[in-house]
């Protein structure tokens, strides 16, 4: 039997030079891990790499080694610079080789988009031995293979695939969170906080601090897996700081 409070994780890598030089702002990351969340899998690392193979081959055989499943997204489309099949190839040791499946499901695509011209048949190419991620939006698809993800780097075909593989990964029990927020320093209640966390283990507390209409205020974030611990670990920390004198506003602030 599975152990129920094992805790499944998982690495992103953000492959791009447009997201490093600041001309696309990358909007993956939270909708990965929100999805993650809930599949009973954590977002453990993030890590942002160029269009050089060295460092993609580096970044995926370094976070796969030490997580349940690794996710790429970016540099999977049909120009010269997408090497992201290629460096994932490499970082596996295997050839990459066109994918009959996924040549016709772009041969379908483009029948009346042009044809499928040598450009667009690199979007077929796959680590050898990969199975594919359904792509309902443009028809390339993504790429699987092992604990590895191969994604689309524009945020809306991503969440086509997340949604292709619902429920198909195994993971533990979702991460459930409830927040509430206060006008107070967080400084003025770390121990409070700190406190609160003790007493209830099965959960953790983040404090997110923020200066807003001329005041200081923080949202404190309260997570678990069990959700009588987490409302349990609420109830606590919003007594207590009522107790102390600073107002609670259930959601967050």
């Amino acid at each position: 039997m599975a152990d129920p409070n094992r805790i499944w994780t998982a690495a992103l890598t953000v492959i791009g030079d447009e997201i490093l030089s600041g001309r696309t702002q990358d909007k993956n990351i939270a909708q990965i891990a929100a999805w993650l969340n809930v599949q009973g899998i954590r977002l453990r690392e993030v890590r942002v790499v160029p269009d050089v193979t060295e460092a993609i081959v580096e970044a995926v055989n370094t976070l796969r080694a030490r997580n349940d499943y690794l996710f790429t997204t970016g540099g999977i489309g049909p120009t010269h610079d997408d090497i992201t099949v290629d460096a994932i190839a490499s970082a596996l040791g295997v050839e990459v080789v066109v994918h009959p499946e996924a040549r016709s499901v772009l041969e379908r695509y483009y029948e009346t988009r042009g044809g499928l011209t040598e450009a667009r048949l690199r979007m077929a190419r796959v680590p050898e031995g990969a199975t594919l991620i359904e792509n309902r939006m443009s028809g390339a698809p993504g790429i699987r293979h092992g604990n590895i993800f191969i994604m689309a780097g524009v945020p809306h075909i991503t969440a086509g695939m997340l949604d292709a593989l619902t429920g198909t990964l195994e993971g533990g029990l979702p991460l459930l969170s409830a927040t509430i927020g206060c006008w107070v320093a967080e400084s003025e209640v770390a121990d409070l906080l700190r406190g609160a966390e003790k007493a209830h283990g099965d959960c953790q507390i983040g404090s997110y601090p923020f200066f807003r209409e001329g005041r200081t205020g923080a949202n404190f974030v309260v997570r678990s897996t069990d959700q009588a611990a987490l409302d349990a670990c609420v109830a606590h920390l919003s007594q207590a700081l009522d107790e102390g004198g600073w107002g609670v506003t259930p959601g967050g602030i």
